[in-house]
């Protein structure tokens, strides 16, 4: 279970069955969910179930609290790659809150991982935006048939390292795609 963490503005807390109406809420809406690795929830049956499979009892996944109000979430996956996720409720994009929220995450997690990475579809540069906020550098972009939505995307993966060689990157997402590249962003 992840621990309580505090921004200036945001609250950071293990998410609870308490928040199965707010994960609907926030899962259902396709703005919310175009560049997300799942389909909008649409019941409260498959909140529940995203909640217990996504959400329950992970090491590193927060709750966004803005005055009480979930209002998002943001998550480090405990094993290799480390990749960072989150997403925010459209009524609070373009605020600096999930930059705020990412660097008391990368701060906590920093001692614990050797590295951290995330990607964003090219489509997105909001989020390659906050990426290179939280201090990720651009090492390299590839093509695959996007699961379970089924479109191609190019990718592009940030990588922060915390205790693995400075020069380490993350390759496997490069060595599985045929099309892969360096751009010049």
């Amino acid at each position: 279970m992840s621990a309580v963490l505090t921004t200036e503005r945001l609250r950071l807390r293990p998410f609870t069955r308490h928040d199965l109406p707010a994960i609907l809420t926030l899962f259902s809406d396709p703005a919310v969910n175009t560049f997300l690795p799942w389909w909008p929830l649409a019941t409260s049956a498959e909140a529940r179930a995203f909640y217990e499979a996504r959400l329950q009892d992970q090491s590193y996944c927060w709750a966004l609290e803005l005055d009480a109000a979930l209002i998002g979430y943001i998550k480090v996956e405990a094993t290799a790659p480390y990749e960072l996720g989150y997403a925010l409720s459209r009524a609070y994009w373009h605020q600096g809150l999930t930059s705020e929220a990412g660097a008391a995450v990368l701060r906590y997690v920093a001692p614990i991982l050797p590295y951290v990475i995330a990607t964003h579809d090219r489509n997105n540069p909001h989020s390659g935006a906050v990426m290179r906020k939280l201090g990720l550098k651009y090492c390299y972009s590839y093509r695959e048939q996007w699961q379970p939505k089924d479109i191609p995307v190019v990718f592009r993966l940030y990588q922060r390292n915390f205790t693995a060689p400075p020069d380490f990157v993350y390759r496997a997402y490069w060595e599985r795609s045929a099309a892969h590249m360096i751009e010049a962003l």
